[in-house]
């Protein structure tokens, strides 16, 4: 996203989704075959455009923004294949209601603004762009539009702000609505919901009917706290309802 004066500018490139086909430049490049390629040709396309800026002297009055909207497909044979983790610490790939599926990179240039190198760990949402848009423009969002979208602006201005919204809710592909309430994760089923296998499972008896992690102690959700915390499993539940309708 760019900006400049009351100009606002999205732009959004088809790569590295499917097809996979990169440049001939940027083939063999990453060392994990034609998708990490692909994604190496994304990178460069990105500087190529953040060059034009500062050539053009348009740098300081243009808010860069760089994100994805979904994780990667990228399956355990890959991962073993190519020896890279392309999600990091996280469980999961794209359609996931796993972290993999939908924590997504999130970097801004700011300049004089944001500052270089400093991170935040508040929790956003793409629906809060246009929010967010409005607030640095000081413009108006209309009455009863947008609700669901949380400015961050104080966040991009200052790294050390605190969380913007209380609750986050994010889809997966099997249709899995996850609600994340501070640390706390909500899935109300078994299974990824998505890509990754078992994408459903069916519940046991005296098993848990869903799952619950702590992301601040347990980011990759390798310890399913359902069953350990039913106070919250049902107050986080009631919000999921209120919020969801299901």
């Amino acid at each position: 996203m760019k900006m400049s004066g009351d100009l606002c500018i999205n732009d959004s490139l088809p790569a590295p989704h499917t097809p996979w086909l990169p440049l001939k430049p940027f083939l063999g490049r990453s060392k994990a075959g034609i998708y990490g390629d692909f994604v190496a040709q994304v990178d460069d396309t990105v500087g190529q455009v953040l060059k034009v800026l500062d050539d053009q002297g348009m740098a300081e009055n243009t808010i860069v923004i760089f994100t994805s909207d979904n994780g990667p497909v990228w399956y355990d044979a890959d991962e073993k294949k190519f020896r890279h983790a392309s999600t990091g610490p996280f469980r999961g790939m794209k359609g996931d209601a796993w972290e993999g599926g939908h924590r997504m990179p999130f970097v801004v240039r700011w300049p004089g603004v944001a500052k270089a190198g400093s991170t935040s760990e508040v929790t956003i949402c793409h629906t809060d762009f246009l929010a967010t848009a409005a607030d640095i423009l000081n413009a108006k969002v209309p009455a009863g539009q947008a609700q669901d979208s949380v400015s961050f602006a104080a966040v991009l201005k200052d790294g050390s702000k605190k969380q913007t919204r209380e609750t986050t809710i994010h889809q997966s592909s099997g249709r899995v609505l996850a609600l994340r309430s501070g640390d706390w994760k909500l899935i109300p089923g078994l299974g990824s919901g998505g890509f990754s296998e078992p994408r459903k499972e069916k519940p046991v008896k005296g098993g848990p009917m869903g799952q619950l992690y702590n992301l601040r102690t347990d980011p990759g959700e390798t310890t399913n706290r359902y069953l350990e915390e039913p106070e919250l499993v049902e107050k986080l539940t009631k919000q999921h309802e209120e919020i969801t309708g299901r």
